[in-house]
Protein backbone atom coordinates (compact mmCIF):
# COMPACT_ATOMS: atom_id res chain seq x y z
CA UNK A 1 0.00 0.00 0.00
CA UNK A 2 1.26 3.66 -0.65
CA UNK A 3 0.58 6.54 1.28
CA UNK A 4 0.80 10.01 0.49
CA UNK A 5 3.39 11.85 2.73
CA UNK A 6 1.18 14.74 2.67
CA UNK A 7 -2.74 15.08 2.29
CA UNK A 8 -3.42 17.36 -1.07
CA UNK A 9 -4.78 19.66 1.49
CA UNK A 10 -3.73 22.49 -0.92
CA UNK A 11 -6.20 21.59 -3.79
CA UNK A 12 -9.22 20.87 -1.09
CA UNK A 13 -11.72 23.40 -1.26
CA UNK A 14 -12.84 24.23 1.94
CA UNK A 15 -16.52 23.11 1.41
CA UNK A 16 -14.61 19.37 1.46
CA UNK A 17 -12.64 20.60 4.20
CA UNK A 18 -15.77 20.16 6.74
CA UNK A 19 -18.03 16.90 6.55
CA UNK A 20 -20.88 16.50 8.74
CA UNK A 21 -18.86 14.75 11.32
CA UNK A 22 -15.61 15.74 10.86
CA UNK A 23 -13.40 18.27 9.79
CA UNK A 24 -9.91 18.21 7.56
CA UNK A 25 -6.72 18.71 10.01
CA UNK A 26 -5.89 21.91 7.77
CA UNK A 27 -8.13 23.88 9.09
CA UNK A 28 -6.48 24.16 12.43
CA UNK A 29 -2.55 23.81 10.52
CA UNK A 30 -2.91 25.57 7.36
CA UNK A 31 -1.49 28.73 7.60
CA UNK A 32 -3.29 29.78 4.25
CA UNK A 33 -6.38 29.07 5.77
CA UNK A 34 -5.73 31.04 9.15
CA UNK A 35 -5.09 34.29 6.42
CA UNK A 36 -8.17 33.87 4.60
CA UNK A 37 -10.29 33.01 7.75
CA UNK A 38 -9.18 36.96 9.27
CA UNK A 39 -10.55 38.32 5.47
CA UNK A 40 -13.73 35.45 5.72
CA UNK A 41 -14.87 35.35 8.93
CA UNK A 42 -12.78 38.13 11.62
CA UNK A 43 -13.08 40.91 8.88
CA UNK A 44 -17.23 39.79 7.74
CA UNK A 45 -18.55 38.65 11.36
CA UNK A 46 -19.61 40.80 14.42
CA UNK A 47 -16.55 40.38 16.52
CA UNK A 48 -16.35 41.50 20.61
CA UNK A 49 -13.51 43.97 21.05
CA UNK A 50 -14.35 45.55 24.54
CA UNK A 51 -16.54 46.65 27.27
CA UNK A 52 -17.90 50.08 27.45
CA UNK A 53 -17.11 50.04 31.03
CA UNK A 54 -13.26 49.98 29.67
CA UNK A 55 -13.56 53.45 28.48
CA UNK A 56 -16.33 54.99 30.59
CA UNK A 57 -15.56 58.47 30.31
CA UNK A 58 -15.30 61.11 27.29
CA UNK A 59 -11.74 60.83 25.42
CA UNK A 60 -10.92 57.49 26.95
CA UNK A 61 -9.56 54.41 24.93
CA UNK A 62 -7.93 50.94 24.44
CA UNK A 63 -6.29 49.75 21.90
CA UNK A 64 -6.80 46.19 20.15
CA UNK A 65 -7.05 44.03 17.24
CA UNK A 66 -9.52 43.44 14.60
CA UNK A 67 -9.65 40.91 12.18
CA UNK A 68 -5.71 40.75 12.52
CA UNK A 69 -5.86 44.74 12.25
CA UNK A 70 -4.86 46.93 15.30
CA UNK A 71 -7.63 49.64 16.31
CA UNK A 72 -8.43 52.27 18.89
CA UNK A 73 -11.71 51.91 20.65
CA UNK A 74 -12.87 55.26 21.51
CA UNK A 75 -14.90 57.23 23.66
CA UNK A 76 -15.36 60.91 21.90
CA UNK A 77 -16.04 63.81 23.36
CA UNK A 78 -20.06 63.93 23.08
CA UNK A 79 -19.65 60.06 24.20
CA UNK A 80 -19.86 57.92 21.11
CA UNK A 81 -18.23 54.62 20.46
CA UNK A 82 -15.54 54.62 17.45
CA UNK A 83 -13.73 51.96 16.26
CA UNK A 84 -10.57 53.11 14.48
CA UNK A 85 -8.35 51.34 12.36
CA UNK A 86 -5.11 52.38 14.15
CA UNK A 87 -2.99 53.56 10.98
CA UNK A 88 -2.13 57.04 9.61
CA UNK A 89 -3.46 57.47 6.30
CA UNK A 90 0.36 59.34 5.45
CA UNK A 91 2.62 56.74 5.17
CA UNK A 92 0.66 53.62 7.52
CA UNK A 93 2.03 54.24 11.51
CA UNK A 94 0.43 53.01 13.92
CA UNK A 95 -0.88 56.64 15.56
CA UNK A 96 -1.66 55.21 19.01
CA UNK A 97 1.13 52.82 20.48
CA UNK A 98 -0.64 52.61 24.07
CA UNK A 99 -2.34 49.43 25.66
CA UNK A 100 -5.07 52.18 27.23
CA UNK A 101 -5.20 56.31 28.26
CA UNK A 102 -7.03 59.24 27.52
CA UNK A 103 -6.52 61.39 24.34
CA UNK A 104 -8.50 63.67 22.80
CA UNK A 105 -6.60 63.31 19.79
CA UNK A 106 -3.93 60.99 17.81
CA UNK A 107 -0.45 62.74 16.43
CA UNK A 108 1.18 59.87 14.39
CA UNK A 109 4.58 60.09 15.52
CA UNK A 110 6.52 59.52 12.38
CA UNK A 111 5.52 62.38 10.68
CA UNK A 112 3.01 64.49 13.05
CA UNK A 113 -0.27 64.44 11.22
CA UNK A 114 -2.90 64.72 14.07
CA UNK A 115 -6.19 63.08 14.35
CA UNK A 116 -9.12 63.81 16.66
CA UNK A 117 -10.51 60.79 18.85
CA UNK A 118 -13.96 60.51 16.15
CA UNK A 119 -11.01 59.94 13.54
CA UNK A 120 -10.92 63.46 11.58
CA UNK A 121 -7.87 64.76 10.33
CA UNK A 122 -6.99 67.74 12.34
CA UNK A 123 -4.04 69.32 11.26
CA UNK A 124 -1.11 68.24 9.05
CA UNK A 125 2.75 70.13 9.27
CA UNK A 126 3.20 72.74 6.91
CA UNK A 127 0.11 71.33 4.23
CA UNK A 128 1.04 74.24 1.69
CA UNK A 129 3.29 71.40 0.03
CA UNK A 130 0.66 69.65 -0.55
CA UNK A 131 -1.21 71.24 -2.81
CA UNK A 132 -4.31 73.53 -3.20
CA UNK A 133 -6.21 70.07 -4.02
CA UNK A 134 -5.45 68.66 -0.44
CA UNK A 135 -8.40 68.30 1.49
CA UNK A 136 -7.78 67.25 5.43
CA UNK A 137 -11.75 65.76 5.07
CA UNK A 138 -10.54 63.34 2.52
CA UNK A 139 -7.95 61.35 4.93
CA UNK A 140 -9.44 60.67 8.06
CA UNK A 141 -9.30 57.69 10.10
CA UNK A 142 -10.80 54.81 8.68
CA UNK A 143 -13.53 52.94 11.34
CA UNK A 144 -15.63 50.34 11.89
CA UNK A 145 -19.37 49.81 11.89
CA UNK A 146 -19.68 49.55 15.90
CA UNK A 147 -23.27 48.24 17.49
CA UNK A 148 -23.35 47.51 21.56
CA UNK A 149 -25.33 45.24 23.68
CA UNK A 150 -25.34 45.61 27.77
CA UNK A 151 -22.03 47.38 27.22
CA UNK A 152 -20.06 44.76 24.90
CA UNK A 153 -18.93 46.42 21.95
CA UNK A 154 -18.89 44.45 18.56
CA UNK A 155 -17.06 45.91 15.73
CA UNK A 156 -17.35 44.83 11.96
CA UNK A 157 -15.27 45.84 8.92
CA UNK A 158 -18.38 44.69 6.41
CA UNK A 159 -20.32 47.32 5.16
CA UNK A 160 -22.91 44.84 4.42
CA UNK A 161 -23.22 42.34 7.05
CA UNK A 162 -26.68 41.86 9.10
CA UNK A 163 -27.55 44.13 12.45
CA UNK A 164 -26.20 42.49 15.62
CA UNK A 165 -29.41 41.46 16.79
CA UNK A 166 -29.82 39.54 13.57
CA UNK A 167 -26.10 38.37 13.77
CA UNK A 168 -26.27 36.99 17.78
CA UNK A 169 -29.97 35.22 16.82
CA UNK A 170 -30.71 33.09 20.33
CA UNK A 171 -27.38 34.27 21.57
CA UNK A 172 -28.95 37.47 22.46
CA UNK A 173 -31.40 36.07 24.81
CA UNK A 174 -28.59 33.54 26.36
CA UNK A 175 -26.30 37.66 26.72
CA UNK A 176 -29.65 39.07 28.46
CA UNK A 177 -30.04 36.14 31.09
CA UNK A 178 -26.32 36.33 31.72
CA UNK A 179 -26.61 39.87 32.71
CA UNK A 180 -29.57 39.78 34.44
CA UNK A 181 -27.96 37.84 36.92
CA UNK A 182 -26.38 41.64 38.25
CA UNK A 183 -28.08 44.43 39.63
CA UNK A 184 -30.14 46.62 37.24
CA UNK A 185 -28.52 44.04 35.03
CA UNK A 186 -24.92 46.26 34.31
CA UNK A 187 -22.09 44.67 34.70
CA UNK A 188 -18.58 46.27 34.45
CA UNK A 189 -15.51 44.98 32.90
CA UNK A 190 -12.32 47.11 34.62
CA UNK A 191 -9.87 44.48 36.94
CA UNK A 192 -7.66 44.47 33.96
CA UNK A 193 -7.10 41.09 32.24
CA UNK A 194 -5.12 37.70 33.07
CA UNK A 195 -3.23 36.99 29.14
CA UNK A 196 -2.25 33.54 28.56
CA UNK A 197 -0.05 32.28 25.21
CA UNK A 198 -1.87 29.18 23.54
CA UNK A 199 0.46 27.16 21.44
CA UNK A 200 -2.66 26.29 19.30
CA UNK A 201 -5.37 27.10 16.66
CA UNK A 202 -7.64 29.30 17.76
CA UNK A 203 -10.77 26.88 16.56
CA UNK A 204 -9.30 24.39 19.35
CA UNK A 205 -9.93 26.76 21.89
CA UNK A 206 -13.66 27.20 20.59
CA UNK A 207 -14.03 23.69 20.07
CA UNK A 208 -13.11 22.96 23.82
CA UNK A 209 -15.58 25.84 25.29
CA UNK A 210 -19.13 24.10 24.82
CA UNK A 211 -17.52 20.55 25.27
CA UNK A 212 -19.27 19.04 28.16
CA UNK A 213 -17.24 15.06 27.41
CA UNK A 214 -13.79 16.40 28.82
CA UNK A 215 -14.01 17.68 32.48
CA UNK A 216 -14.04 14.02 34.23
CA UNK A 217 -10.35 13.56 32.10
CA UNK A 218 -8.99 17.05 31.66
CA UNK A 219 -9.54 18.38 35.09
CA UNK A 220 -9.33 15.52 37.09
CA UNK A 221 -6.59 17.02 39.09
CA UNK A 222 -8.87 20.06 39.63
CA UNK A 223 -12.28 17.58 40.47
CA UNK A 224 -10.06 15.33 42.88
CA UNK A 225 -8.71 18.75 45.38
CA UNK A 226 -12.89 20.02 45.37
CA UNK A 227 -13.74 16.75 46.39
CA UNK A 228 -11.19 16.57 49.44
CA UNK A 229 -13.56 19.28 50.75
CA UNK A 230 -17.08 17.68 50.01
CA UNK A 231 -19.00 15.43 47.70
CA UNK A 232 -21.18 17.82 45.08
CA UNK A 233 -18.43 20.18 44.63
CA UNK A 234 -18.70 22.51 40.94
CA UNK A 235 -18.11 20.31 38.14
CA UNK A 236 -17.88 17.22 40.23
CA UNK A 237 -21.41 16.10 37.73
CA UNK A 238 -19.30 15.94 34.75
CA UNK A 239 -17.80 12.57 36.30
CA UNK A 240 -20.86 10.97 37.09
CA UNK A 241 -22.50 10.09 33.80
CA UNK A 242 -23.05 13.43 32.66
CA UNK A 243 -25.26 12.29 29.84
CA UNK A 244 -27.70 10.60 31.95
CA UNK A 245 -28.13 14.05 34.29
CA UNK A 246 -29.87 17.12 32.88
CA UNK A 247 -27.07 19.36 31.80
CA UNK A 248 -27.53 20.34 28.22
CA UNK A 249 -25.51 21.52 25.43
CA UNK A 250 -27.03 23.87 22.74
CA UNK A 251 -26.15 25.25 19.38
CA UNK A 252 -27.77 28.18 18.35
CA UNK A 253 -27.06 29.57 15.14
CA UNK A 254 -24.48 31.64 13.48
CA UNK A 255 -21.83 29.56 15.19
CA UNK A 256 -23.05 30.56 18.73
CA UNK A 257 -23.08 27.90 21.08
CA UNK A 258 -24.30 27.27 25.18
CA UNK A 259 -24.23 24.97 27.77
CA UNK A 260 -26.05 24.90 30.91
CA UNK A 261 -24.63 23.64 34.40
CA UNK A 262 -27.24 25.33 36.18
CA UNK A 263 -29.79 22.07 36.55
CA UNK A 264 -27.26 20.35 38.44
CA UNK A 265 -28.20 23.04 41.30
CA UNK A 266 -30.96 22.59 43.54
CA UNK A 267 -31.87 26.61 43.78
CA UNK A 268 -30.51 29.49 45.86
CA UNK A 269 -27.98 28.99 48.19
CA UNK A 270 -26.60 25.82 46.08
CA UNK A 271 -24.11 27.82 43.78
CA UNK A 272 -22.25 29.10 46.90
CA UNK A 273 -22.37 25.89 49.09
CA UNK A 274 -21.23 24.01 46.02
CA UNK A 275 -18.17 26.45 45.27
CA UNK A 276 -14.31 25.45 45.26
CA UNK A 277 -12.78 26.90 48.33
CA UNK A 278 -11.49 30.47 48.26
CA UNK A 279 -9.46 33.00 50.58
CA UNK A 280 -11.40 34.67 53.00
CA UNK A 281 -14.72 32.91 51.61
CA UNK A 282 -15.46 31.81 55.22
CA UNK A 283 -14.98 35.31 56.30
CA UNK A 284 -16.70 36.89 53.83
CA UNK A 285 -19.91 34.60 54.12
CA UNK A 286 -20.05 35.04 57.39
CA UNK A 287 -19.91 39.28 57.33
CA UNK A 288 -22.22 39.00 54.59
CA UNK A 289 -25.04 37.04 56.51
CA UNK A 290 -24.51 39.18 59.40
CA UNK A 291 -25.22 42.78 57.49
CA UNK A 292 -27.80 41.57 55.18
CA UNK A 293 -31.25 39.79 55.76
CA UNK A 294 -31.25 35.88 54.96
CA UNK A 295 -32.17 36.14 51.58
CA UNK A 296 -30.09 39.16 50.10
CA UNK A 297 -27.70 37.65 51.86
CA UNK A 298 -28.13 34.08 50.17
CA UNK A 299 -28.05 36.17 47.07
CA UNK A 300 -25.57 37.98 47.04
CA UNK A 301 -23.20 34.88 48.11
CA UNK A 302 -24.48 33.23 44.95
CA UNK A 303 -23.39 35.96 43.01
CA UNK A 304 -19.78 35.65 44.17
CA UNK A 305 -19.87 32.57 42.66
CA UNK A 306 -20.22 31.52 38.42
CA UNK A 307 -22.72 31.20 36.37
CA UNK A 308 -22.85 28.54 35.55
CA UNK A 309 -23.58 28.78 32.07
CA UNK A 310 -20.73 28.69 29.74
CA UNK A 311 -21.57 30.22 26.15
CA UNK A 312 -19.81 31.76 22.92
CA UNK A 313 -20.44 34.57 20.99
CA UNK A 314 -19.06 33.44 17.43
CA UNK A 315 -15.96 34.06 16.93
CA UNK A 316 -14.26 35.03 19.45
CA UNK A 317 -16.21 35.50 23.15
CA UNK A 318 -16.49 32.97 25.27
CA UNK A 319 -18.60 33.19 28.59
CA UNK A 320 -17.24 30.97 31.18
CA UNK A 321 -18.82 31.59 34.85
CA UNK A 322 -18.51 35.14 35.86
CA UNK A 323 -15.73 35.79 33.60
CA UNK A 324 -15.38 36.51 29.86
CA UNK A 325 -12.76 35.01 28.09
CA UNK A 326 -11.38 37.01 24.52
CA UNK A 327 -9.60 34.70 21.23
CA UNK A 328 -6.85 36.66 19.64
CA UNK A 329 -5.18 34.36 16.75
CA UNK A 330 -2.03 35.66 16.42
CA UNK A 331 -1.13 32.82 13.91
CA UNK A 332 -2.12 29.48 12.95
CA UNK A 333 -1.16 27.53 15.63
CA UNK A 334 -0.75 30.71 18.40
CA UNK A 335 -3.73 32.52 20.47
CA UNK A 336 -3.68 34.62 22.75
CA UNK A 337 -6.44 34.04 25.53
CA UNK A 338 -7.57 37.02 27.85
CA UNK A 339 -9.49 36.59 30.54
CA UNK A 340 -10.99 39.40 31.94
CA UNK A 341 -13.05 39.35 35.72
CA UNK A 342 -16.40 40.80 35.91
CA UNK A 343 -18.19 43.40 38.54
CA UNK A 344 -21.34 44.93 39.09
CA UNK A 345 -21.38 48.21 41.19
CA UNK A 346 -24.60 46.79 42.95
CA UNK A 347 -22.64 44.60 44.78
CA UNK A 348 -21.47 45.40 48.35
CA UNK A 349 -17.53 45.52 48.66
CA UNK A 350 -16.93 42.53 50.50
CA UNK A 351 -18.92 40.37 47.91
CA UNK A 352 -17.16 41.79 44.86
CA UNK A 353 -13.82 41.02 46.55
CA UNK A 354 -15.19 37.27 47.35
CA UNK A 355 -16.25 37.87 43.39
CA UNK A 356 -12.64 38.34 42.58
CA UNK A 357 -10.92 35.32 44.57
CA UNK A 358 -13.64 33.45 42.71
CA UNK A 359 -12.80 34.37 39.74
CA UNK A 360 -8.97 33.65 40.24
CA UNK A 361 -10.10 29.69 40.17
CA UNK A 362 -10.26 28.31 37.16
CA UNK A 363 -8.00 30.08 34.86
CA UNK A 364 -5.44 29.53 37.34
CA UNK A 365 -6.16 25.91 38.54
CA UNK A 366 -8.56 24.64 35.22
CA UNK A 367 -6.60 26.56 31.76
CA UNK A 368 -4.15 25.67 32.17
CA UNK A 369 -5.33 21.74 31.73
CA UNK A 370 -6.91 22.84 28.63
CA UNK A 371 -3.88 25.03 27.34
CA UNK A 372 -1.55 21.48 27.33
CA UNK A 373 -4.45 19.90 25.73
CA UNK A 374 -4.67 22.48 23.20
CA UNK A 375 -0.89 22.48 22.23
CA UNK A 376 -0.62 18.25 22.31
CA UNK A 377 -3.46 18.77 20.03
CA UNK A 378 -1.91 21.32 17.74
CA UNK A 379 1.33 18.76 17.73
CA UNK A 380 -0.73 15.48 17.17
CA UNK A 381 -2.50 17.46 13.83
CA UNK A 382 0.88 18.14 12.49
CA UNK A 383 0.59 14.06 11.25
CA UNK A 384 0.11 14.30 7.51
CA UNK A 385 -1.36 10.98 7.67
CA UNK A 386 -4.58 11.04 9.91
CA UNK A 387 -6.55 13.48 7.91
CA UNK A 388 -9.97 13.65 9.48
CA UNK A 389 -10.71 14.97 13.24
CA UNK A 390 -13.33 14.11 15.05
CA UNK A 391 -16.64 15.19 16.24
CA UNK A 392 -18.93 12.59 15.96
CA UNK A 393 -19.88 12.11 19.46
CA UNK A 394 -23.70 12.34 19.72
CA UNK A 395 -23.95 12.02 15.69
CA UNK A 396 -25.54 8.23 15.92
CA UNK A 397 -27.91 9.45 18.36
CA UNK A 398 -30.18 11.79 17.29
CA UNK A 399 -33.11 10.34 19.15
CA UNK A 400 -32.28 12.79 21.80
CA UNK A 401 -31.20 15.99 19.88
CA UNK A 402 -33.91 18.27 19.92
CA UNK A 403 -34.02 20.85 16.93
CA UNK A 404 -36.69 23.98 17.50
CA UNK A 405 -36.03 26.55 13.92
CA UNK A 406 -32.15 27.73 14.75
CA UNK A 407 -32.03 25.73 18.25
CA UNK A 408 -30.42 22.89 18.52
CA UNK A 409 -30.41 21.02 21.93
CA UNK A 410 -28.80 17.43 23.05
CA UNK A 411 -27.20 15.65 26.29
CA UNK A 412 -23.96 17.65 27.38
CA UNK A 413 -21.10 15.52 25.88
CA UNK A 414 -22.74 15.27 22.32
CA UNK A 415 -20.36 17.77 20.07
CA UNK A 416 -23.15 19.98 18.17
CA UNK A 417 -21.84 22.66 18.84
CA UNK A 418 -18.26 21.81 17.04
CA UNK A 419 -20.53 20.70 14.20
CA UNK A 420 -23.09 23.71 14.08
CA UNK A 421 -20.13 26.21 14.02
CA UNK A 422 -17.81 24.62 11.62
CA UNK A 423 -20.67 24.58 9.21
CA UNK A 424 -21.44 28.37 9.50
CA UNK A 425 -17.41 28.47 9.40
CA UNK A 426 -17.46 26.71 5.99
CA UNK A 427 -20.14 29.09 4.68
CA UNK A 428 -17.96 32.12 5.46
CA UNK A 429 -14.94 30.35 4.21
CA UNK A 430 -16.77 29.66 1.10
CA UNK A 431 -18.19 33.11 0.55
CA UNK A 432 -22.07 31.70 0.99
CA UNK A 433 -22.86 34.17 4.05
Amino acid sequence: MTTSAEPPAATMSYDDMVRPDAVHRAVYTDPAVFVDEMTRVFARVWVFIAHESEIPEPHDYVTRDLAGRPVIITRTRTGEVRVLLNRCRHRGATVCREPAGKARRFTCPYHGWAYDNSGELTGVPWPDAYGEDFKKADYPLLGARVETRHGFIFATLNPDAPGLSEYLGAAEEKLDMWVSRFPESKVAVRHGRQRMLCRANWKLVLDNSIDGYHPAFSHRALLHVAARHGDGRDMGYFAEAPDDSPLYVQYLGNGHGFLDQRPAYSGAGSYFERQRPAPGREHVAERVRGEYPDEQATEYLDLSVGAQMNFTIFPNLLFVGNQIQVLEPKAVDETVLSWYATSSDGLPDPVTALRMRHQEDFPNFGEPDDLANFAECQRGLGIPEIEWVLMNRGFGAMDRVKVDGDIVTAPVTHEISPRGYFEFWRKLMSQEV
